[in-house]
């Protein structure tokens, strides 16, 4: 595997925690909560399986409660049988336990909203009477059989010893999971690793991690969380959800590789999950998006090929292999002879230096209307050009 150097220096220094984690998806549930996608039960079983191909932990397959389409993909999914635990999400309500039941899931998310915010303008409950629909909530769940995540809906905007008190109830009715949702992604690093150590000294019980990226901040809250102690990570395909989204399951997975060694899931699947979900929920991945966008593995700067083309590792952190991508050439403004030299020698041509230096001006020309050339294009400018050898006829 191709590693920056530089990171294993300052790794070196600083110390790489010794992380113990766990993957919980929720691209079914919380991507799917996103403005316009909808997956279908056929869509949320390709879904499934892919994630556990990657070797996700845990799947959160929908919130069954919502229709009963919504608990027919759940329950097909629970019926696939794969590695991963598969949850589903559920208000404080007994009734939606029971619906959660009824689909076979292994694990439910009970949640409640805990903000003063929240109680007073969504819920009109008092903190108390909230604090005893959660609880009740868990107990009878764990009555019938399920594992049990207690999640506080807008927890970081939750006053911190509330938090801490009801976390620690929610463990003494025998929750096998606290989790911690940033709703609004308000936190930033510093402020997550000590709410994450403030309440790991009230629990015993795992830790959760539900992020959004409101402020672009998810990854680094979810991998600040996790360093402070917080086991089970959330995540979604290609960062979506609601509003800016949730960390995103390709940056995490790869972070945990290269950051922290950890290496238990599949990341050469994650460019095939992408595009899988990109098709699936029509939202477009960004060009420039982290691991998984079209320029990732991109070069066209001529100074950047040249030194991609002798040795990778100069302009990529790690190989698009890892990943399941591919490096891409571009044939733009900035390409220099060399890049040229190595593209037209694919395509079947054995240009002479000057020869090269003629094309790279015309490519120059073209690309003026601020969009690189295609392959197609490029070999008509050369077709254009005299004495040209032909090392094989290209397609």
């Amino acid at each position: 595997m191709m590693q920056d150097y530089s990171i294993n220096q300052f790794l070196a220094i600083a110390g790489t925690p010794n992380l113990d984690i766990e993957i919980c998806d929720v691209t079914m549930r919380d991507g799917e909560q996103m403005p316009g996608v909808v997956f279908s039960p056929d869509e949320k079983l390709d879904i499934a399986l892919r994630l556990d191909e990657i070797g996700v932990d845990v799947i959160e397959a929908g919130f069954p409660v919502v229709s009963t389409a919504e608990m027919i993909a759940v329950r097909e999914v629970c019926n696939l049988g794969l590695n991963a635990k598969i949850s589903a999400l559920s208000r404080s309500v007994k009734r939606d336990v029971d619906a959660a039941l009824d689909c076979g899931v292994d694990m439910v998310c009970v949640f409640i909203a805990t903000s003063e915010l929240h109680l007073k303008h969504k819920l009109r409950m008092s903190c108390p009477e909230a604090i005893k629909c959660a609880l009740d909530t868990v107990e009878y769940a764990k009555d019938h059989g399920l594992i049990v995540r207690f999640s506080a809906e807008d927890a970081t905007r939750t006053d911190l010893e509330t938090l801490k008190k009801l976390y620690k109830k929610a463990e003494e009715y025998h929750a096998d999971y606290v989790s911690v949702a940033d709703t609004v992604g308000i936190m930033n690093p510093r402020t997550m690793y000590y709410l994450i150590s403030e309440i790991k000294k009230v629990v015993t019980i795992p830790i959760c991690m539900h992020c959004h990226d409101d402020m672009g901040l998810a990854l680094a809250n979810t991998l600040s969380g996790a360093e402070a102690g917080a086991y089970q990570l959330h995540t979604t395909v290609n960062g979506i959800g609601e509003r800016a989204g949730n960390t995103p399951l390709e940056e995490l997975l790869v972070s945990l590789r290269l950051q922290y060694n950890i290496d238990q899931y599949d990341l050469s699947k994650l460019k095939d999950v992408s595009r899988l979900i990109e098709s699936y929920s029509g939202v477009s991945v960004p060009k420039n998006k982290a691991i998984v966008g079209s320029n990732a593995f991109a070069h066209e700067s001529g100074i950047h090929v040249a030194a991609v083309l002798e040795e990778p590792r100069t302009y990529e952190l790690f190989s698009p292999e890892m990943v399941g991508a591919a490096r891409h050439i571009i044939i733009g403004k900035h390409t220099g002879a060399k890049a040229l030299r190595y593209i037209t020698q694919r395509m079947g041509y054995r240009l002479k230096d000057n020869e090269l230096i003629v094309l790279a001006e015309k490519v120059k020309m073209c690309s003026e209307l601020k969009r690189p050339i295609n392959c197609e294009e490029l070999r008509k400018l050369i077709l254009g050009m005299e004495n040209v050898d032909i090392i094989y006829p290209g397609p």
